[in-house]
């Protein structure tokens, strides 16, 4: 059984809201249910939670300007729910301080696996794992599994970007964001061909390292490769 923890699930749809109570629950975790966006800020101000899982489509406060308010005074794992699969509304989500999403309709499966992946690193176990990287930033160099990678500083300042956060989705602007001074030039376009030469310059210490994920429509994730 996984320790329990404080989950809150803010969703006006009680159907859905009701599924994830039942799946959290079963799991083992103490779940409650808001509908409303300004009286999930209050419980929240008042009782944190350890998860917030939040629809993106709220009345009274929807779930774009819940998530910026929450994030000015918490650093709460945050799962957004939305129905709306335009990229912006998943970019709005992301870039607004979400650290993952899913869209309509779900597995209530995949929900729970992604809150436990949330949990792990919000409770520093990815942090801890085993890393096969080093990262030497006064020489804007990078080792992977002991031997030096040949990056460029672009290329750099991305990978140092997803690894900062395994497991989290970065959006296109935000990896752009990370390049610093080196933005003359970069288009989404060019972020995937760096982000394809990252995978290439990875795989040829160890051809099974495929940890740079695509996530259709947003961005990029790195997942932590197996020992």
């Amino acid at each position: 059984m996984n320790a329990a923890r404080r989950i809150l699930v803010v969703e006006d749809d009680t159907r859905i809201s009701q599924l994830l109570l039942d799946y959290l629950r079963n799991d083992g975790h103490q779940a409650q249910a808001l509908a409303d966006g300004e009286l999930a800020l209050s419980e929240i101000r008042h009782a944190p939670p350890d998860l917030l899982i939040l629809d993106l489509m709220l009345p009274g406060l929807d779930g774009v300007s819940l998530c910026r308010a929450v994030r000015q005074f918490s650093a709460v794992p945050i799962l957004m729910l939305t129905a709306r699969v335009d990229e912006l509304d998943r970019l709005l989500g992301l870039n607004s301080g979400a650290d993952d999403y899913v869209c309509k309709p779900f597995s209530p499966r995949e929900v729970m696996a992604r809150v436990q992946a949330l949990l792990r690193r919000a409770e520093g176990r990815v942090a801890a794992a085993p890393r096969p990287w080093t990262i030497d930033d006064a020489g804007l160099r990078m080792a992977w599994r002991g031997q030096w990678l040949q990056l460029t500083p672009l290329e750099f300042r991305m990978l140092r970007q997803l690894l900062s956060q395994p497991g989290r989705v970065f959006s296109r602007a935000q990896l752009l964001d990370s390049a610093h001074g080196d933005l003359r030039d970069v288009s989404d376009r060019a972020i995937d061909t760096h982000v394809k030469n990252l995978r290439r310059k990875l795989q040829s210490v160890r051809a099974d390292d495929d940890c740079i994920a695509s996530v259709y429509g947003v961005g990029y994730r790195f997942d932590p490769p197996a020992a």
